[in-house]
């Protein structure tokens, strides 16, 4: 199993304090069935800034690490970058990460509270430059919540998305959970991803979130995913159904 998005770089954002939490974080995910992981620390967030140079060192130092103390797994490079104007200009290539430097796909979050309305546009400039954007999270977002219309309309246009694993799980309410499953079903989501950041409030519990979906919906969309994200890493064509619109009305009353 891969991990798309795993805050499990030690002392570079909220996620691991240190290379031991790191080394927990490791031991915990191959017990979940996870063999590689692709590290996503904060860029452009407005408290941690960790442009790719810094990412790339960090990532071979902990493979290091890892390898040291046979861990039995493998960490990728990648960013979870909060969404910026200037994303699809040439200057910001200096400093961007795509997942697993395959230059195809890119993690992107929205501010928790609404969508920039710029966002149509600049993902569209992404696609023209062949960068793929992968939303983070969208059922956390609460303009995402509220108007799952908007959602629909980023995946009509090519983008793709990923939701938490937790949030399945029920760890992020209930709510939250029956909008993620919405997703789900709507083909409006393409990836489960722990989004990880220690062993102890932020676990990763995709062993968890994959019973469920397997008991919802079979193994068939169980494998999807997976294998999804295997075509994610490798900078390969990520299968998609034609997403369809959530008609239900707004959930009100969580943020």
């Amino acid at each position: 199993m891969i991990d798309i998005h795993c805050h499990i770089l030690p002392g570079i954002d909220d996620g691991a304090g240190n290379e031991q939490i790191s080394l927990s974080m490791a031991k915990e995910a191959v017990a979940e069935g996870i063999t590689q992981i692709v590290a996503t620390p904060h860029h452009r967030n407005r408290h941690w800034d960790n442009p790719k140079h810094s990412v790339l060192t960090m990532v071979k130092a902990l493979n290091r690490l890892f390898e040291r103390e046979k861990a039995g797994i493998e960490v990728l490079p990648g960013q979870e970058v909060r969404i910026f104007g200037e994303m699809a200009e040439d200057a910001a290539d200096a400093e961007l990460l795509s997942v697993n430097e395959t230059g195809k796909y890119i993690l992107v979050e929205f501010p928790t509270h609404h969508v920039p309305r710029y966002a149509q546009q600049l993902f569209y400039d992404l696609q023209v430059k062949g960068v793929t954007p992968v939303i983070v999270h969208p059922e956390r977002n609460q303009e995402i919540f509220e108007h799952p219309d908007i959602l629909y309309e980023f995946i009509t246009d090519g983008a793709l998305s990923q939701v938490t694993a937790a949030s399945i799980a029920g760890k992020n309410g209930k709510k939250v959970r029956k909008r993620t499953l919405q997703f789900i079903e709507h083909n409006l989501t393409h990836f489960i991803a722990s989004d990880a950041h220690n062993v102890t409030k932020r676990p990763f519990y995709m062993k968890k979130a994959f019973l469920e979906v397997k008991k919802r919906y079979g193994p068939e969309i169980v494998h999807t995913f997976k294998n999804n994200a295997k075509q994610l890493i490798n900078g390969d064509h990520v299968s998609s159904e034609p997403p369809v619109e959530i008609k239900n009305k707004k959930f009100l009353g969580i943020f």
